[in-house]
């Protein structure tokens, strides 16, 4: 079953600009300690396209050679890293990006501030930028699961521009120990996950996407290409490294 969550009816800009309250918040429960929050409206409509021609126009982008199952590779979207000072470095797919402050970009910190007063209790010191120019642009199957984000990450994800599918699926269980009928070791066959155990998710420009819980641990997600899109999104993801 693919997931999708009802459409958000248009509002005026006064009505936009009341963004964040409880109501406007949506929330799937995917079982085992695992959750999901969205915000449709998170920004209001003028003020996010005004975020986004900042973002498009002024960050310092970069589209790096990554390592994917040994083999090198062009990124298929533009990337940034904004960090906090004395974190340990981040290094994903062999690639180490350069690391900017957020007072290169203070912008930037007024988002932070944002996604902090929707999320009460929450804490976030880095930022990861992401620019789809395109629907040939895309992020595979994974999850954010790297060490310096400890067990339980909870990843904030804003999106501007052009809308695109999120898609979220529950990782593979491994089998019980001892084999099976085809006599292969159990260790190294995987049982299919259930069709009801994908969602899709449709973000739209100034939303709100979080992931917490063990989201990272249980799940993968993956932005996938979508043809005959042509318009830019341009998505910031805030994580807090331990």
């Amino acid at each position: 079953m693919i997931f999708k969550f009802k459409a958000v009816s248009q509002k005026t800009n006064a009505e936009a600009d009341e963004e964040v309250s409880e109501m406007k918040k949506q929330t799937l429960d995917l079982g085992n300690g695992s959750h999901v929050i969205y915000i449709p409206r998170f920004l209001s409509f003028d003020q996010s396209w005004k975020f986004f021609d900042f973002l498009n126009t002024h960050i310092s982008w970069t589209r790096p050679t990554i390592r994917v199952f040994g083999r090198s590779c062009v990124q298929p979207r533009d990337t940034c890293y904004v960090a906090s000072p004395g974190l340990p470095e981040l290094i994903y797919s062999g690639y180490k990006p350069r690391v900017y402050s957020w007072d290169d970009y203070p912008l930037l910190k007024d988002i932070l501030d944002a996604v902090h007063r929707a999320l009460p209790g929450s804490r976030f010191n880095s930022l990861l930028l992401n620019r789809y120019k395109g629907g040939n642009d895309t992020v595979g199957w994974h999850a954010d699961d790297e060490k310096l984000y400890g067990p339980t990450p909870e990843i904030a994800s804003v999106s501007f521009g052009c809308d695109r599918e999120f898609l979220l699926k529950k990782r593979p269980e491994k089998s019980p120990k001892g084999k099976g009928s085809d006599d292969q070791p159990a260790r190294k066959r995987l049982k299919q996950s259930s069709h009801t155990d994908q969602y899709s998710f449709n973000l739209k420009h100034g939303s709100l996407l979080v992931m917490g819980g063990y989201t990272q641990r249980d799940w993968l997600h993956s932005v996938p290409k979508r043809a005959k899109i042509e318009a830019t999104r341009i998505n910031l993801t805030f994580r807090l490294v331990l």
